[in-house]
């Protein structure tokens, strides 16, 4: 029994644990999106940025403003590829945080599984002794005249 009930402790902390990875799951997911709506955020600004600046190609500007622009969008470009990274790196963190998650079920389902065989294995235990004890009862109550040697009776 006390095997049983280590097993419980065992398939407890298994779920604690699974919860846990589910949560940080779910908090990776969260960070990868937010991620995401920044590098798309970056990226529709650029793309309206250089729409702008195409409107303006027959408008004279002076160079010091085209230099500036010019350096402004390669910041732009260059924070969108450290934001690309980083989304990379996110959808890294995500399929670990799932894999993670994903090993946790399997270890709670297997404890589950081995549990319910040792509650089995008991049942049936209990069962044969309860048999056992209804098979001696039986012999005791009517299996008495039969080892009594001949000519007794009760």
């Amino acid at each position: 029994m006390s095997s049983l009930n280590a097993l419980q402790v065992a398939v407890e902390v298994a779920s604690r644990k699974r919860d846990e990875a589910r949560q940080a799951l779910q908090d990776m997911l969260r960070i990868q999106q937010a991620g995401q709506a920044q590098l798309d955020q970056l990226g529709g600004y650029a793309d309206e940025t250089r729409h702008r600046w195409g409107l303006r190609a027959d408008a004279c500007v002076q160079p010091e403003v085209m230099y500036h622009h010019y350096q402004f969008m390669d910041r732009l470009d260059h924070a969108i590829g450290l934001q690309t990274g980083i989304v990379g790196e996110q959808a890294v963190r995500v399929d670990a945080a799932r894999r993670a998650l994903l090993d946790a079920e399997l270890r709670l389902a297997s404890l589950k599984k081995v549990v319910e065989r040792w509650r089995q294995e008991l049942a049936v235990a209990q069962m044969r002794r309860e048999q056992k004890q209804t098979d001696e009862r039986a012999a005791l109550r009517f299996g008495g005249g039969i080892n009594r040697p001949l000519g007794q009776e009760q």
